[in-house]
């Protein structure tokens, strides 16, 4: 799922990728979608992009008279942003902003899973608290200020979800900055941040005239658990390479090696009460779900190339090979094709018929009829009706 610093990069995106592109004509939707239909128009018009948290909101600006129109997306599971031909348009691609070049490009909200959303306007999503990327220093006191709220008597690992005081903090980033501190993900949230409350008063009365590239210092040397909500999402934007560009999906691999805890292999996992995994090392803590057992990652292990072919032994089968089947003659062949096309009425019983006796027939009938009979007992043994 798409947490803050992919909301981050895809603003990047955008704004770079369409900085000196005008676009022009109406908002395509997919007829599949269930969000709104964008109600603007213009002949000219430029996209700018700007991140908060997990929301990204999107201003159609026209070059010429009109009013601006905001966007404001949620990226659900496999939300993202591309800018390709239309000749060559991405499945499903959800809304879509056409250039005015020839041959025309789109700018597509591609979303394969369809729990991405937009909704008109430029308002944030109300109950959002600040970003823990572009608004450090009120997500933290938003957080050590409200620690009587309820949502602190749950597990640290369930709090760091909650959009409320961590937003833009996801599934991913919470293995992550709980595995650097060795904080058991089951520990209650209230008892890990107050002590942080403690630590930042106690630091405040013993250094009142710390300069800000000192805390700075201080924050990079010693980071607590809030420093750490901002400092590690800022890694994977300041990464070398661009960990979530859409025309670079290999850097996917660069990705799965800066993960230290989420899904690396000889972590633990278990699901906390809201269904989702978290990974981690060493005791999960006191407030861990009873009746559910701790699961190891394991490695894969990878063919060795040189490893010996093992060799293998072909037996004959002791079985005498069946005479190949003579072709049908016209008029078994036209009987076959008749029985077959016809109506099926489910598997026969399985017995022995009663023999009958029937009349003497000449000699090329009694082959012709000989050959019928064997088909039809084939085919009723694969569950065609019998024909009496």
């Amino acid at each position: 799922m798409p947490e803050g610093p992919e909301l981050h990069l895809a603003g990047r995106y955008i704004n770079e990728a369409c900085g000196g592109v005008v676009f022009s004509g109406g908002v395509e939707r997919s007829a599949v979608s269930k969000n709104p239909e964008v109600p603007f128009s213009s002949e000219a018009y430029r996209i700018s992009a700007t991140s908060r948290g997990k929301e990204l909101r999107l201003t159609l600006a026209p070059l010429g008279p009109g009013e601006p129109q905001d966007l404001v997306f949620r990226f659900g599971m496999s939300g993202s942003f591309r800018l390709c031909p239309v000749a060559q348009l991405p499945r499903h691609a959800h809304l879509r902003f056409l250039t005015r070049e020839s041959p025309p490009r789109a700018l597509c909200f591609v979303d394969a899973r369809r729990f991405g959303s937009w909704r008109l306007g430029d308002a944030w999503q109300p109950g959002r608290g600040p970003c823990v990327l572009s608004e450090y220093q009120a997500f933290r006191e938003n957080v050590l200020k409200n620690l009587e709220d309820k949502a602190f008597d749950k597990p640290i690992c369930e709090a760091l979800l909650n959009q409320k005081f961590f937003n833009g903090i996801g599934n991913y980033l919470r293995a992550e900055i709980l595995y650097r501190l060795k904080i058991p993900p089951f520990e209650k949230a209230r008892t890990v941040l107050e002590a942080l409350k403690d630590q930042e008063q106690a630091r405040r009365k013993k250094n009142p005239s710390l300069t800000l590239s000192k805390k700075l210092k201080l924050m990079r040397e010693n980071p607590d658990l809030l420093e750490l909500c901002h400092t590690v999402p800022m890694e994977v934007i300041s990464a070398e390479k661009k960990l979530f560009d859409p025309d670079n999906s290999d850097n996917y691999a660069a990705f799965k090696n800066w993960l230290q805890c989420y899904l690396v292999p000889g972590m633990s996992s278990l699901r906390d009460r809201n269904g989702r995994t978290i990974w981690f090392q060493g005791e999960p803590g006191p407030m861990a779900p009873k009746g559910q057992a701790s699961r190891r990652k394991r490695a894969q292990m990878k063919a060795d190339p040189k490893a010996p072919i093992p060799k293998v032994t072909i037996h004959a089968s002791k079985r005498r090979p069946r005479a190949a089947a003579k072709p049908p003659e016209p008029a078994a062949a036209e009987e076959e094709e008749k029985v077959a096309d016809g109506p099926r009425k489910g598997r026969a019983p399985r017995g022995r018929k009663k023999a009958t006796t029937t009349p003497a027939l000449s000699k090329p009938e009694v082959l012709v009829k000989a050959r019928r009979s064997r088909r039809t007992t084939a085919r009723t043994g694969r569950g065609a009706a019998p024909t009496v």
